[in-house]
């Protein structure tokens, strides 16, 4: 009896269901784990590089499955080795039976059967064992037996039953672990192309600010050689203007040294301000060095006979301007270098021209002349040069123009010049009288003719006639062209330079005709052809009237419907032009706000 009463079995079984639930448990808990590390992960900062993010991604995902699996599997492997453990055990409980005689599990005797008690089993065997008689206890225990196939039963149903309930678990624990494992790939792998699009999205506009920040850095870099070509340019211009004003007040000193010996303070006194003057024009005025036109050295062979008849005839002064006016009459050549035969301080020779055979002589008289014209002008200095200009005019014309001129107009102008030339040629029956442009043509040889006298638009204009007859290198070189260009826009624009009218805004750079007349347009500063223009304004021309702009100069002044102008690359030099009021091939006339 000893040998049947055996619970073990019982107690393994018991365990048995509670690993299964530990195992459900253990599975449940690896779910939710799974599932929290793929939220998190799903949360997370997606910034990161493309391979950066799909690998984590990918590692993650793969990893929380292969857990789920692992746990499920180890967990299922418990499972059914304790069910085959169980029934290894009631094989070889039957074979033992069966050896020693006793009745199998098929006929509700074997040992494993009176392994469950019920409490009244119990309660029953004990009250037995207090006062009831051996025949009572024989009959109960016959009764007891009686039972037993039925409680075998029992126990048998409840093996099965906890078979079927792991492997119920088994299947429930595996399904949901392979459910659970699916989702957390599939969370994975939409985290994972999440990433990748957010990513890509960073790196287009990682792109996008890398290929500004290149653009910009070119901007910057051509700025920058821009700079540094401006600067270059500057400081030759720089170099070029001190080397000038070093010539200016050497040949000044010479002039302030000839007038000390000679005894001439209020002399001295003049030079001093021709010596301010000229250098600090030729330090702020640019390359006055390039726009002057030197003299010849014929003429500087000649400046020791100007000084000595300049000082005799009280204009000891102004031996720049005799040179600058001998320059233009001859060039220094020839028997009569100053052009004095006509005038009437020629006493020894017939007043025609050329009639004058000594170089001296001519000299002498040709100064004595132009002493005269420079008191009747009124000059006062070196640089006033208003009044000069009415005194080489008169030195070309004769005296008679000087006073007819202060009389009239009070003073000298091109146009006034024009026409007295015109009123005598028509008086003396010739086809011509002196020359209209004398002035500019001496000035362009004269240190000190690009001072200009005048304010707003006559400055401009005075700084315009001083360059008649030059050609145009020195403009198109100033603007930055290696060769010759059409050089009538940088004509204008080197004047305005001169006046500071560029820096100002009064007036922009330009080399093309159609860009100078858009940026009056654009400021509402153009007006058409039949406008009456001011003396500054700018002129501009279509000479075939196809709509092209071919063509600007300078208005110098309008008298009596005329317009006349002052124009680069006309000729291929600087020259005076007139035309009328209204002229068809004139588009309009730009107006600077001087």
């Amino acid at each position: 009896m000893g040998r049947t009463i055996k619970t073990r079995h019982v107690q393994k079984d018991i365990k048995v269901l509670d690993k299964t639930v530990t195992a459900a448990e253990h599975m449940k808990g690896a779910y939710i784990r799974t599932r929290d590390g793929a939220e998190q992960t799903q949360g997370r900062e997606q910034g990161t590089p493309v391979g950066y993010a799909e690998d984590q991604v990918m590692e993650k995902g793969e990893r929380a499955a292969r857990g789920t699996v692992q746990q499920a599997g180890k967990q299922g492997e418990k499972v059914i080795h304790a069910v085959r453990e169980r029934g290894r055990a009631k094989k070889e409980a039957e074979a033992f039976r069966e050896k020693n005689g006793e009745p199998s599990a098929s006929s509700f005797s074997s040992g494993a059967e009176k392994t469950y008690r019920p409490k009244e089993q119990r309660k029953n065997r004990t009250g037995a064992q207090t006062g009831r008689t051996a025949g009572e206890q024989a009959g109960k225990k016959g009764a007891q037996i009686r039972e037993l196939p039925k409680q075998t039963v029992k126990t048998s149903d409840r093996g099965e039953k906890t078979i079927k309930t792991v492997n119920a678990s088994v299947k429930t624990s595996g399904k949901a672990a392979v459910k659970g494992t699916g989702r957390t790939i599939k969370t994975a792998e939409r985290t994972g192309r999440s990433a990748v699009r957010t990513t890509e999205v960073a790196a287009r506009t990682a792109g996008q600010g890398a290929r500004a920040a290149v653009l910009t850095t070119q901007r910057t870099a051509v700025a920058a050689r821009q700079a540094a070509i401006a600067a270059a340019k500057a400081a030759k211009v720089t170099a070029k203007a001190v080397a000038a004003a070093v010539k200016a007040v050497i040949a000044a000193t010479k002039a302030l040294v000839s007038a000390i010996l000679a005894g001439g303070w209020i002399v001295v006194l003049i030079l001093v301000i021709v010596i301010l003057f000229g250098a600090l024009f030729s330090m702020v005025g640019g390359s006055n060095s390039s726009t002057v036109t030197p003299v010849s050295a014929e003429v500087k062979a000649y400046e020791p006979l100007i000084r000595q008849y300049a000082r005799q005839h009280g204009i000891e002064e102004y031996v720049e301007l005799i040179k600058a006016v001998m320059m233009q009459e001859s060039g220094g050549q020839g028997s009569d270098p100053m052009q004095a035969s006509e005038c009437g301080y020629n006493t020894r020779y017939p007043n025609t021209p050329n009639g004058i055979t000594d170089p001296e002589y001519s000299i002498d008289v040709g100064i004595q002349n132009l002493a005269a014209c420079l008191r009747e002008a009124d000059v006062e200095s070196p640089v006033d040069m208003n009044h000069i200009k009415l005194a080489l005019q008169g030195y070309n014309y004769g005296n008679g123009y000087i006073s007819w001129a202060k009389e009239n107009y009070g003073g000298y102008t091109y146009a006034n010049a024009v026409e007295f030339s015109e009123m005598m040629a028509e008086r003396n029956g010739w086809s011509s009288y002196g020359d209209k442009e004398y002035v500019s043509h001496v000035l362009r040889y004269y240190v000190f003719g690009r001072i200009p006298t005048g304010t707003g638009s006559q400055a401009i204009v005075q700084v315009a006639l001083t360059q008649e007859g030059n050609g145009g290198d020195t403009y198109w070189s100033w603007y930055g062209f290696s060769s010759r260009e059409e050089w009538c826009a940088c004509f204008v624009s080197w004047c305005a330079d001169q006046c500071g009218y560029i820096e100002a805004g009064v007036i922009p750079k330009f080399s093309l005709c159609s860009a100078g007349m858009e940026w009056f347009e654009s400021r509402g500063q153009f007006m058409d052809g039949s406008y009456v223009p001011a003396t500054g304004d700018l002129v501009f021309f279509d000479w075939g009237n196809d709509g092209s702009i071919d063509h600007v100069g300078i208005v110098e002044s309008v008298v009596d419907g005329t317009v006349y102008t002052v124009e680069g690359n006309s000729g291929d030099k600087v020259a005076r032009r007139s035309y009328p009021i209204g002229y068809g091939q004139i588009v309009g006339y730009g107006v600077p706000a001087y």
